[in-house]
């Protein structure tokens, strides 16, 4: 019997985010340039979009490129947005066909103005769709966005738009780059690595965590029901005691 016919439908995380790791051990394995293991991370991406939109989880946020990745070779940072561009262009029909929204969280004013017209082309032609939201954190870091929303908020204390008083984590929530979306319940991360790098720092403050050695271009739908069948056999107390929650 597969994995998949051991999750609960009535259960699923809302919000699955995955730090997708690997693709350069992938290629080195292989004998092949980093560049190719990028390329195939893609495929990584259509399996976990495809199987969170089957199961029916409302919202998928893919870790794709970090703030610090622009520390990078500019060769491998050229390849990567080269391929973002040509992976949009190849996936709006899958994204249309599977009712899938895209989004994008982060400082893309950053990235290069052709990956930007295709981002917005892209999120522009999804938009009405509601199975399922799929968003993309790019040139993204969680300390900036703290960052980001700790300056919008004093600029409105000092000029009185709000008072100290007022701010609390409703008001953050709506100042940070996710704020419609609810909170990550499911975090994944591929490789063996067991980190968050900087990724939604304050929105997994009470996410499971999943860890699994599987590279991301070898990650498969079954590799999501497997993470998703562990996070169903945790329990969630939020800070509650076992026989509260009951």
């Amino acid at each position: 019997m597969e994995i998949i016919e051991h999750i609960d439908r009535n259960k699923l995380p809302q919000h699955v985010a995955i730090i997708m790791d690997g693709n350069g051990r992938w290629a080195k394995k292989q004998g092949l340039f980093r560049a190719a293991g990028h390329k195939k991370g893609t495929q990584g991406v259509k399996q976990a979009v495809e199987g969170c939109a089957e199961l029916g989880i409302p919202y998928l946020t893919l870790y794709a490129f970090s703030t610090e990745n622009w520390n990078r070779p500019k060769k491998e940072i050229d390849i990567l947005m080269n391929l973002l561009v040509s992976s949009l262009k190849k996936e709006l029909k899958t994204l249309q066909e599977n009712d899938v929204a895209l989004h994008t969280i982060g400082n893309t004013d950053t990235l290069p103005k052709k990956a930007q017209k295709e981002l917005k082309e892209v999120i522009e032609k999804t938009k009405t769709n509601k199975r399922l939201r799929v968003t993309l954190a790019l040139s993204y870091g969680g300390r900036e966005e703290i960052l980001k929303t700790l300056q919008e908020i004093s600029i409105k204390v000092k000029n009185n738009i709000i008072s100290p008083s007022e701010i609390d984590e409703s008001l953050i929530n709506r100042h940070l780059y996710t704020h419609d979306m609810p909170d990550v319940d499911l975090l994944i991360r591929t490789s063996g690595e067991q980190r968050v790098s900087n990724f939604l720092l304050w929105q997994i403050a009470y996410a499971e965590f999943y860890f699994t050695s599987v590279l991301w271009p070898d990650f498969k739908k079954e590799h999501l029901h497997d993470a998703i069948y562990n996070y169903q056999k945790r329990e969630r107390r939020f800070g509650k005691t076992s026989e509260q929650i009951k």
